[in-house]
Parts: structure tokens; C-alpha cells; sequence
């Protein structure tokens, strides 16, 4: 299974994308699109939130939970 994205979320200045495929996530500029990095997470990363300081994602496939 190749990249997938899943879920998105908006930190206020910048999109944040989970890649199940991958394990990882991939954040991206709001302004112009323009890629800043693409992060490991754990294994199945789906959903993904902000909470006004910090963006976090819940690894389907191991149970865990990673802080970005």
C-alpha cells in the first residue's frame, strides 16, 4: 500500500497531513502550498489534532499516540 492521506489539520499558519502508508506526516505551508517536512509518526497515523500549542496524532496500528 503506497502513501495515503487521511486527515488533515490547521495550526493557524500551517496544514498538517497524516500518510498512512507511509507512518508518516507531512506539513505543508497554508500561505503558498510550499512543503516544510514530512515527520515520522508511529504506525497508521489517522486522526490528527491541534490543541493551540501542539499538533497530535493517533497511530492506528500501534496504539500510540505522537506529539509533532
Amino acid at each position: 500500500m503506497g502513501p495515503r492521506a487521511n486527515f488533515i489539520a490547521f495550526d493557524g499558519a500551517n496544514i498538517w497531513i497524516t500518510n498512512t502508508g507511509s507512518n508518516n506526516v507531512t506539513k505543508l505551508r497554508a500561505c503558498d502550498g510550499a512543503l516544510l517536512g514530512t515527520f515520522l509518526a508511529g504506525t497508521g497515523p489517522l486522526g490528527i489534532a491541534f490543541d493551540g500549542a501542539n499538533v497530535w496524532v493517533a497511530n492506528a496500528l500501534d496504539g500510540t499516540v505522537s506529539k509533532m
